[in-house]
């Protein structure tokens, strides 16, 4: 597999995690080449920290770890869909998902 063709456009993608069990957006993290490769060797995601300029695999403090289902690229092979079997919760705020915040927008019934 070329890994390089999801990088073309840039260093860093969006990898958007979702639990395999019940569907849910666990969070969205980024993804360079290294990081990519990792996950496809190890079967479980690693990821790119933009704040700490490092690599690091989900879960390597918690224990949370999140082993990978399947990886699709989107039509412009610029962002990931991860699907996993997530290990306890997957935000660092104890959340299941990162997406746990009240609605900025919810669309009126009409």
């Amino acid at each position: 597999m070329d890994i390089d063709q999801y990088f073309k456009k840039q260093e860093l993608i969006p990898a958007i995690v979702r639990d395999e069990q019940t569907g849910d957006v666990l969070m969205l993290a980024y993804m360079n080449k290294e990081s990519l490769a990792k996950t496809l060797e190890t079967g479980y995601t690693w990821f790119y920290s933009r704040s700490r300029q490092r690599l690091w695999q989900k879960g390597e403090e918690s224990g949370h770890v999140q082993r990978v289902c399947r990886i699709v690229a989107d039509c412009d092979d610029d962002t990931l869909l991860v699907t996993v079997n997530q290990t306890g919760v997957a935000c660092h705020t104890g959340n299941w998902s990162c997406f746990f915040a009240e609605p900025l927008y919810t669309r009126a019934e009409q």
